[in-house]
């Protein structure tokens, strides 16, 4: 779901949005072990115990990233990464939207040099900004 090519944004809003790539995270932690999952990506336990347990922890596109690794069928966390920062770059061209035009249309605090930053990976992206950023992304293409 985080890398998927494509967001249905009738059927999901930014924070539904967020709360499926949450669970899809919470999956992955539980088939591993909130220890060994702290002890691979390097992430507080308290935070992965929090996420297993149906709260929102604070948590980086850098960390999705790692707990996606952590599963079999999925790719290695730079991989991850990068397939997350395509799918907003490449949404961008398609939906011919520069950066000052999507941060205007957020309902984030950002402005556009925030938001190149962070979608070229410059500046730590949290995941609910990445959400935020593909609905607005994938709903603006359609």
């Amino acid at each position: 779901m985080l890398t998927d090519r494509t967001v249905d944004t009738e059927e999901f809003t930014p924070e539904t949005l967020r709360d499926r790539y949450e669970r899809e995270l919470t999956g992955i932690v539980e088939g591993v072990g909130v220890e060994a999952a702290a002890a691979e990506t390097g992430i507080e336990e308290r935070r992965l115990e929090a996420l297993v347990e149906g709260e929102s922890p604070d948590l980086t596109t850098d960390d999705a990233a790692a707990i996606l690794a952590l599963s079999e069928a999925e790719p290695t966390a730079e991989i991850a990464e990068a397939e997350m920062q395509d799918r907003l770059l490449m949404g961008m061209t398609t939906a011919v939207l520069d950066v000052d035009t999507l941060a205007a249309n957020l309902d984030l605090d950002l402005d556009g040099k925030e938001v190149q930053q962070k979608v070229e990976g410059r500046a730590p992206m949290s995941l609910a900004e990445y959400a935020h950023l593909r609905h607005t992304i994938e709903d603006r293409k359609r």
